[in-house]
Order: structure tokens, then C-alpha cells, then sequence
């Protein structure tokens, strides 16, 4: 069993519900805590080298707590105001952060070097409107861990942006992913140091940077057909997790598991059924056996021993958008 950590789980209209005894008991973040009432959340990002601060992703802005979660403050920055969809930090540097605002705000992608307390957007392009869901929103930012200089944004539905040069100048990828519905994108070290695009019909992989891309035939190999999220082991980064469901929101789900950077999968089982796909995965890098994963609508699952056996938890959410564990301090 893990130390003793903080469950934080991300809602849809319900702001953020929060844990410190192993899912016994919750508290939902509130303007009492500085968080707006009925806050629609789509991301959380704990900060590794300083575990008491986490940042929310919201439709008022950026919010940061630095004691896990109990307290909240709505960051002054130019996407206040605007809906934050994803968030990443330089694992290299603390101090320079990502964060993507898209649908309904104006999408973009902004950058602090100063851990949060400036922002400046960047000049990524983005197209005003897609298909299926009108303004685009970056779904995923990833950061190279061998080269943080290499910055990946994916988008839904307009693809993936590139940076060599620390987010100052970016590139469309084209090619050969022929999907531009994506729902993340992470680089892992491997080796084969690789980089992968969720869209939602399949995997895509790359190990040179994104020159040339293998699809993991999703149709074929994996149980159901529509990824959704993607996260790997902080100690062990060839080993990859995918969430997975039928459609969105879907009736079922599970999670699939890589151990060999994407070259091949399998599907884990759940104890439970899920009640719709499965949405997000979390592993902290503090304890990296321990694994959290949520169901679209509300189905909270917990492993211990990364990933080989799971247990649902009692509490079952509305709609759920990510999730994070924090250490509590000894």
C-alpha cells in the first residue's frame, strides 16, 4: 500500500473533489476554499518537485493550491476568463509551465517561465473552427524529458503543433496520422524514446521525432475502439497506459497496457464494469505502482500494484475529467 497521499479528482460542474483517506471520505472544493461555485474543471497537474502545489485547469482561468488541494487561488493571467483545457510542466525546469485554452474561449497556447506568476501566449496556429465541436481545444501538452526544448501540443480537432525551441516558434505535424481528432500526446524516453498521438479511432507512435508514424491498429487489437487518454510508468517509461471505451461517452471501457513502448498491447480488467469509457489514468511519480483511473461518468478505480489488480472506489462522480494524487506531507 502507498503512503499516505490526497485524491483529487477533476468534475464537470462540480469543481474539485478532494480525498486525504484513501477515498473514505470527500470534500468538494468551494468559494470557501477560493474556488468558484459549480467550477467546470479539465485538467490538474500536480507539481513533482513540490508536491503540496497542484494548478486546475477551469472555465474561469488557471487556479494553484501549494497545500494540496484545501485552498485555491484563481491566477492572474490572460487566460482568465477563458476555458483551460490542458496543462504541462518542463520536468527539467518547474518554472516554465504550458497551459491550452480552446472551446468555448479562443484557443491558444500560453507559456510561464516564472512558475506561473507571468504568462505570454505563443504563436501557435490554430484554426477557429473544426468539425464536431466548433472551436478547437488543446487536449494534450507533452514535454521531450530528453530534450525540453521539444514541446507537443495535440488538438481536438485541428492535430498536432510541434515546437523545437521551447514552445517560441511551432510547426503542423502532417503525414501519415490522418486523423486530426486528438486526445493527447506524451514522449516518453524509452528507450526508443517515443512520441504518441491519441486520436480517437487509434494510437499513433513515433521514434524519430515524428517524421514517420505506426499506427496501433486499434480496430484489430485493442477490445474497443475509441482512446482516450495516455500516461506511462514515472520509472519504468516503455511501460504505457491507454484509456479505452467504445464511444464517447461510451457504456464501457478499460484501460490497455503496454510494456514495450507501444509495440504491443493488452487489456487490463476491472473489477467493476465501467459505466461509460474509461477517461483518464494518473500515476504519481512519487509512488509509481500507484495508479488511479476514472470512468467518464464518475467510476473512480484504484491499483496498487501498477496496474495488475484494481478496486473500485465507493464514490461515484458526475462527469470526470482528470485526476491527481498528491504525498501528504510526513
Amino acid at each position: 500500500m502507498a503512503k499516505k497521499g490526497t485524491i483529487l479528482v477533476g468534475t464537470i460542474g462540480q469543481g474539485v473533489m478532494s480525498s486525504a483517506d484513501d477515498g473514505e471520505t470527500w470534500t468538494r472544493a468551494s468559494i470557501r476554499q477560493g474556488m468558484h461555485s459549480d467550477c467546470i474543471v479539465k485538467a490538474l497537474l500536480g507539481d513533482a518537485r513540490h508536491p503540496s502545489t497542484v494548478y486546475a485547469g477551469t472555465d474561469m482561468g488557471l487556479y494553484q493550491s501549494d497545500d494540496g488541494g484545501a485552498a485555491w487561488r484563481l491566477l492572474d493571467s490572460p487566460m482568465t476568463g477563458s476555458m483551460v483545457w490542458s496543462l504541462a510542466i518542463d520536468p527539467s525546469d518547474a518554472n516554465v509551465m504550458f497551459a491550452g485554452t480552446g472551446t468555448p474561449s479562443k484557443p491558444a497556447i500560453h507559456r510561464s517561465k516564472n512558475a506561473g506568476k507571468s504568462w505570454e501566449q505563443l504563436p501557435v496556429e490554430i484554426s477557429e473552427n473544426c468539425p464536431n465541436v466548433g472551436i478547437p481545444r488543446p487536449t494534450g501538452i507533452a514535454i521531450d524529458p530528453t530534450n525540453p526544448r521539444s514541446v507537443w501540443v495535440g488538438l481536438e480537432v485541428d492535430g498536432v503543433r510541434h515546437s523545437t525551441d521551447g514552445g517560441d516558434t511551432w510547426t503542423k505535424v502532417a503525414g501519415q496520422i490522418p486523423n486530426p481528432d486528438v486526445h493527447s500526446v506524451l514522449v516518453i524516453a524509452g528507450p526508443p524514446k517515443t512520441v504518441f498521438t491519441v486520436v480517437n479511432d487509434d494510437v499513433w507512435r513515433s521514434t524519430d521525432d515524428g517524421k514517420t508514424w505506426e499506427a496501433a491498429h486499434a480496430r484489430e487489437v485493442f477490445p474497443w475502439r475509441y482512446p482516450r487518454w495516455i500516461a506511462a510508468k514515472p520509472n519504468d517509461p516503455k511501460t504505457v497506459f491507454v484509456t479505452l471505451g467504445d464511444s464517447t461517452p461510451g457504456r464501457v471501457g478499460t484501460i490497455m497496457r503496454s510494456n514495450d513502448a507501444g509495440a504491443t498491447w493488452h487489456s487490463l480488467g476491472l473489477p467493476v464494469q465501467p459505466n461509460s469509457a474509461i477517461w483518464t489514468v494518473t500515476i504519481p511519480a512519487a509512488e509509481p505502482s500507484l495508479m488511479f483511473a476514472a470512468s467518464r461518468y464518475g467510476y473512480l478505480y484504484r491499483s496498487d500494484d501498477g496496474g495488475e489488480s484494481w478496486r473500485k472506489l465507493w464514490r461515484e462522480f458526475g462527469e470526470v475529467s482528470s485526476l491527481v494524487w498528491l504525498p501528504q506531507a510526513a
